[in-house]
């Protein structure tokens, strides 16, 4: 069984990969033997060392990546949409420019992304797309973060739409939703107790997932032992969008 795990022989982009729920993915798709490369502001644009300097709201940019991955490599068959931003204030306080980008972060980067990766897995008849939505996608929050919460909302909604389109040039699509994960983008929740306290109060299982756990998730959705899931949104939320 341990073998449908192991993505041997595959290439994967991972966008938003120098760190938190990204460089966790990353490294677990290594380990079961993927060739990833990471797409990011932070990274080296070093193909060799695994990490382009991309800018995921920029369609030339983009292009010109996955183009450098396949000469590399010679296929694509993995894309973690992972870059994310967030505005965590009261809507009536988030400009518009603010608002729009949160939006192309988490929305227009995953839509481009997953697009232009499209011809490339439809060319081999196979690959898998994950989308890595939020529980604020697919709930009302805790905290106040209309774009976030749109922004995922719309990941969700993408998802099931492009698993559908595509599923017929054999490209699965799907998507993970996590709870609070602790990386910079939560720092301000896990920095202060009350916040800390407010979301343990709808964490029934008691304890948060970490990143790694994110992405042994992503890996499972990758892998042969997925190969019949498609347009699923998998929470990894210790309960949360059970209460």
């Amino acid at each position: 069984m341990s073998n449908l795990f192991s993505l041997d022989g595959k290439v994967a982009v991972v966008t938003g990969g120098a760190k938190g729920i990204g460089a966790a993915t990353a490294r677990v798709l290594e380990g079961a033997g993927a060739r990833v490369t990471v797409f990011d502001l932070s990274s080296e644009d070093d193909l060799a060392f695994g990490s382009l300097a991309v800018d995921v709201t920029n369609e030339p940019a983009i292009k010109a990546a996955f183009t450098r991955v396949v000469e590399r490599h010679g296929r694509l068959d993995i894309l973690v949409n992972n870059a994310g931003r967030v505005a965590r204030k009261p809507a009536v306080e988030l400009d518009v420019v603010e608002w729009q980008a949160v939006i192309d972060v988490n929305l227009k980067a995953t839509f481009l992304c997953s697009r232009i990766a499209h011809p490339y897995m439809k060319q081999r008849g196979t690959g898998a797309i994950v989308n890595v939505a939020s529980i604020m996608g697919m709930s009302g929050g805790l905290f106040p973060n209309a774009s976030y919460q749109a922004a995922k909302g719309g990941v969700v909604n993408l998802t099931r739409a492009l698993a559908l389109e595509w599923a017929g040039d054999g490209i699965r699509v799907n998507a993970v939703a996590p709870t609070y994960v602790d990386t910079d983008m939560t720092k301000a929740i896990f920095s202060s107790p009350d916040m800390l306290k407010k979301v343990m109060e709808h964490t029934p299982l008691g304890r948060l997932p970490e990143a790694d756990e994110i992405g042994a998730a992503v890996l499972y959705l990758c892998s042969d032992v997925a190969r019949c899931v498609t347009g699923i949104v998998l929470p990894i939320d210790s309960g949360y969008l059970a209460r």
